[in-house]
C-alpha cells in the first residue's frame, strides 16, 4: 500500500474518535483493544497500564459507569497527522464535558500526543500522552 493514503488518515481519525466513544460508553474491553500489546496508557497521576487487558482494567477502575458518577463526553479536534509508512505521530486537542448539578460542565481541555501503528487489526495506539493543559474536575471514581 502507498504510504500516507487518504484512507490511512481517515482510519487514524476514526481511531481517535473510537477512543472517545468506547471510553464514554464505558465499553472498557473494546477501549483496551484500541492499543497494541506493548502500549502504555494512563492518566498523569497514576501508574501506567501496559497492553489491552491491563489498560481495560485501569480504565474500568477509574471511569464511572451509570450510577457511579457523572456521564462524560470527550471531544477531539485540531487533528494533525504526520504519517511515516506503517506509523504516524498525531497531535490533537480534546475537551471533556461532564454532567453536574447545574448542567453540562466543561471539565477539562488538553492535548493528546499519540504514536499510532498499523497492525493486522488496523491502526492502533502505541502511546497516548495526555496533557491536561486546562485542568478541571474530571469526575473520576478515584
Amino acid at each position: 500500500a502507498m504510504t500516507g493514503t487518504p484512507e490511512d488518515r481517515e482510519a487514524i481519525r476514526e481511531l481517535l474518535a473510537e477512543y472517545c466513544f468506547r471510553l464514554d460508553e464505558c465499553r472498557f474491553e473494546e477501549f483496551g483493544a484500541l492499543f497494541t500489546e506493548t502500549a502504555e496508557w494512563g492518566p498523569e497521576r497514576l501508574p501506567k497500564a501496559r497492553g489491552p487487558a491491563a489498560i481495560a482494567e485501569l480504565v474500568r477502575s477509574i471511569v464511572p459507569v451509570r450510577g457511579e458518577g457523572p456521564a462524560r463526553r470527550h471531544l477531539t479536534s485540531n487533528i494533525v497527522i504526520a504519517l511515516a509508512g506503517d506509523a504516524a505521530r498525531v497531535k490533537s486537542n480534546f475537551l471533556m464535558v461532564r454532567e453536574s448539578a447545574s448542567g453540562p460542565l466543561l471539565a477539562i481541555a488538553g492535548t493528546y500526543e499519540d504514536e499510532v501503528v498499523r497492525t493486522p487489526q488496523g491502526w492502533r495506539f502505541q502511546s497516548r500522552r495526555i496533557l491536561n493543559d486546562v485542568a478541571g474536575e474530571l469526575g473520576l471514581k478515584r
